[in-house]
């Protein structure tokens, strides 16, 4: 520290000396000397010279820090909060994000309920510029309380990323599967609507986070992909209701004797559009059954914005291979028949309208989302479909946002399935979210 005062006063000594020398050549230019002319070139010179010598010890005593690299080069979801980075040495630390929201959900018929659903804090960290961390820890449900379902405190997202190339780069350790628009991209702002869509949780299992490893890329042109070998489902999960989504293991005692693949190609090189095909399949198995199904999903999703009108639609397919066995064992297991579809199937479509002109801050969103989902689309010999679980929804409403990070959200949602007898009833929703 005192070397560099030291080197400061010298610099503001010299800066003085500079400043009288051109005065003094001022003043022998007018009276024609000469030899003082020489004098004060001679001087000059040796201004100069010291000049570069304290330049150069400047830039050894305060070295510059390396060059952090801009949130956007993180590995998160697709709108991320605003990031301030702090550089420490060769580190670069974030400060914490993150996104909450809160519901009232009022069913036809029952009481309405006020829940504050999720609290998700955001952490990431640069160890350098090729080697970044990210994670989300989610409380859901506002409580946990030992022995009561209450509530869940749950690792949404834990890994690395090792940037190699842009077309080439690792990942590894609690990642959300590449499949669906929703699963990876579930913040509160990014999509309209309370509740997420039925189809993206009944067909695609959002949230659905395993263990696993794999490579993540820019191929250019708007091409962009996620590739990744994950923990397999588990089967003793799989129902008539909800299908797959049961099966998840949150990473917690997950089987890998059999890795499951989920990859997701991108495509958005034309200005206001982004199309996705996702991919899923893996032998599912189970410690307390013999039947190790094999899981495929496919889905195709594309988001396209026309001047105030914004545009979503998802079809998702999924399959359970035998599924004759995996009810039999369940059956016995369980004392009941889980009546497990061969095939589930589901899709929608979404229109949204901004009312608000684009010049005010604020925005106003009318959509309307018609989906219809099926977890007994297919089902093995000699099982029957349940017509009750062939639904069909209407949910529209508005999203209000102050503020592009806040989403203030009212819908209504009109349900039916193909029952006779087991009636679907509507309902109304409320909700508040944001993310930081």
């Amino acid at each position: 520290m005192d070397y560099f005062l030291f080197t400061i006063v010298n610099i503001w000594n010299e800066a003085m000396v500079k400043w009288a020398i051109a005065a003094a050549f001022t003043v022998v230019t007018a009276f024609g000397q000469t030899d003082a002319e020489r004098r004060i070139a001679e001087l000059e010179q040796k201004v100069a010279a010291l000049e570069k010598k304290i330049e150069s010890l400047l830039g050894a005593a305060t070295p510059v820090a390396p060059t952090a690299a801009p949130a956007a080069a993180l590995p998160v979801p697709a709108t991320p909060p605003v990031i301030n980075v702090v550089n420490t040495d060769s580190e670069t630390r974030l400060p914490v994000a993150g996104y909450m929201e809160a519901h009232f959900n009022k069913t036809e018929g029952e009481p309405g309920k006020a829940d504050f659903h999720r609290f998700v804090l955001l952490f990431g960290h640069s160890f350098s510029d090729r080697i970044k961390f990210w994670s989300e820890l989610e409380v859901e449900h506002a409580l946990v309380e030992g022995g009561e379902e209450k509530g869940e405190v749950a690792l949404e997202q834990a890994y690395l990323d090792f940037l190699v190339k842009p077309w080439l780069n690792f990942r590894g350790g609690m990642m959300l599967a590449p499949v669906g628009i929703v699963n990876e991209r579930h913040e509160p702002p990014s999509f309209n609507g309370v509740e997420r869509p039925f189809v993206e949780t009944l067909i695609i299992p959002t949230t659905w986070r395993e263990l696993g490893a794999g490579i993540t890329g820019d191929l250019g042109r708007g091409f962009r992909y996620r590739s990744y070998l994950m923990s397999a489902l588990d089967p003793a999960g799989f129902d008539a209701e909800e299908g797959i989504t049961g099966g998840r293991t949150a990473g917690f005692e997950a089987p890998f004797r059999n890795p499951a693949f989920a990859g997701r190609l991108e495509y958005g090189g034309v200005r206001r559009m982004m199309l996705g095909l996702s991919g899923y399949t893996g032998v599912s198995s189970s410690p307390l059954l013999a039947a190790t199904p094999r899981v495929s999903i496919f889905s195709f999703d594309g988001r396209y914005s026309f001047r105030r009108v914004d545009f979503r639609g998802l079809f998702a397919n999924t399959r359970i291979s035998r599924t004759e066995e995996l009810n039999l064992q369940l059956e016995r297991l369980t004392g009941l028949n889980p009546n497990v579809a061969r095939q589930l199937r589901g899709w929608y479509v979404e229109p949204g309208l901004h009312v608000f002109p684009r010049r005010l801050r604020s925005d106003l969103i009318f959509f309307t989302r018609y989906e219809k989902y099926n977890t007994q689309h297919r089902m093995a010999p000699g099982f029957v479909p349940l017509p009750e679980f062939d639904r069909r929804s209407v949910i529209t409403g508005l999203t209000f946002k102050p503020n592009a990070d806040v989403a203030l959200k009212f819908d209504y949602v009109f349900n039916k399935n193909a029952s006779t007898v087991a009636r679907s009833v509507n309902g109304l929703n409320l909700g508040l979210g944001w993310w930081f």
